[in-house]
């Protein structure tokens, strides 16, 4: 269903249809659901679900898709699904509240492998290589998996949605590692805003190797509101929601900035999800100029990969390639993390050159700044309105940041060209 805003009224109709209750009458279904660092009304949903399916399953638990990501408390699930402590027990209390275990081989299970001559075939000959795929053991516990979650322009594998809450959602570290150094390889300019990438192509296969029952509901938001929902299988309802989010999550720009100032949202707590701030404007900021990720609240690198990151720094795609003997062992997906904060840039005689500059202003301190590899602002420093309303003068502000894709009409060479079918 297509909307600009969808209702609560309306979505519980959407869920009723898509789950008769009488087809659920004791089964165990879970619920897949992203954690706190996407902007989605994804209590909404649950509610409707579980009021739709409640009573009539023998399960309903819910698992959070954290593919990398810190796991979440008890109180921040609550607070992602929308109930309070006494609704968690008086109303909730038969719900299993889940974080998936990427990092721990006990809690996954091999469904088979991509072989290499697929892989060539998915990825349009860039790699050749077998790559194993894992996934989350408990889903094999349930007889449905009901996958819910927002759709918007992602760096890695184009859109969001659909079956990337499975992978890297709640898969094994193998195949996450393999798509995301595809994506880097890419390169986010080309992947960002694009359907069909090899990395969704990937991450479908991946998905059809997942012997469950699956259905999915795409989200795309608009501000705080719903502005589309629809219900199928995880493919069809991902292709409708982000021909929606093309049109909805994309900002046309004539011209580049050479000054961009990007506010990380609270949600954003960490620079391993704050990247976004760099990614979603990477393709309007121009030649030599700089990117600012406004964020006083952000700390910490990355909780889970912080150590990794300040050991290789953040570079761009062509550094690593060029020295792909010392990196190869480094987790892929760290690397590629690096290449699309840092962005464009190539090797001359050597020497890294970065497209343009990518400036910290957050509670990063300086010196950690300097080893890996980003410039430094102290964010008391910054005056965010004095960024405001100069557009003309190649200043873009950008309040919040992460979610909406800036684009430029004319795509500029370095910036490739579509991948769509």
């Amino acid at each position: 269903m297509e909307n600009m805003t969808i209702t609560e009224e309306q979505v519980r109709e959407i869920v009723a249809q898509a789950c008769p209750a009488k087809d659920y009458r004791g089964k165990k279904i879970l619920l897949i659901v992203p954690d706190a660092t996407r902007t989605a009304p994804v209590g909404m949903l649950f509610k409707a679900v579980h009021s739709q399916l409640g009573a009539a399953t023998a399960a309903c638990d819910v698992m959070i898709a954290l593919g990398t990501h810190p796991p979440m408390t008890e109180e921040g699930i609550c607070a992602r699904l929308e109930i309070t402590a006494e609704e968690r027990r008086e109303k909730y209390g038969r719900v299993q509240l889940l974080n998936h275990e990427w990092d721990n081989p006990g809690a996954l299970k091999a469904v088979g492998s991509l072989a290499a001559d697929e892989i060539s075939r998915l990825t349009d000959g860039r790699f050749a290589m077998d790559v194993e795929v894992k996934v989350n053991r408990r889903v094999f516990d349930y007889d449905q998996l009901i996958l819910i979650g927002p759709v918007f322009p992602h760096e890695v594998v184009g859109f969001s949605g659909g079956n990337k809450y499975l992978f890297p959602g709640v898969s094994g570290p193998e195949v996450l590692n393999f798509f995301h150094w595809l994506g880097a390889v890419v390169t986010n300019p080309m992947i960002i805003g694009n359907k069909w990438t090899p990395v969704r192509k990937v991450v479908d296969r991946a998905g059809a190797m997942v012997g469950v029952d699956k259905l999915c509901f795409s989200m795309v938001v608009r501000g705080s509101e719903l502005a589309g929902l629809f219900a199928g299988s995880p493919e069809s309802s991902w292709d409708q929601a982000s021909e929606l989010s093309r049109k909805l999550h994309i900002v046309y720009k004539e011209k580049p900035f050479h000054t961009i100032l990007s506010c990380a949202p609270a949600m954003y707590d960490e620079l391993w999800v704050g990247g976004k701030c760099m990614y979603k404007l990477e393709p309007v900021l121009a030649d030599g100029g700089e990117l600012i990720i406004h964020a006083p609240h952000i700390r910490e690198v990355s909780v889970v990969h912080g150590k990794l990151i300040e050991q290789i720094g953040y570079h761009c795609r062509d550094y690593f390639l060029a020295r792909w003997d010392e990196f190869k062992h480094i987790p892929w997906g760290t690397l590629a993390h690096s290449t699309h904060v840092r962005g464009i840039g190539r090797m001359e005689n050597g020497v890294e050159k970065c497209r343009a500059r990518v400036t910290l202003a957050t509670g990063i301190p300086e010196e950690v700044c300097s080893r890996i590899n980003l410039g430094y602002r102290d964010p008391a420093s910054i005056d965010v309105e004095s960024f405001a309303d100069r557009e003309e003068e190649g200043v873009l502000l950008v309040r919040k940041a992460g979610e909406m894709l800036y684009h430029l009409r004319d795509q500029p060479e370095w910036a490739g060209g579509s991948l769509e079918k």
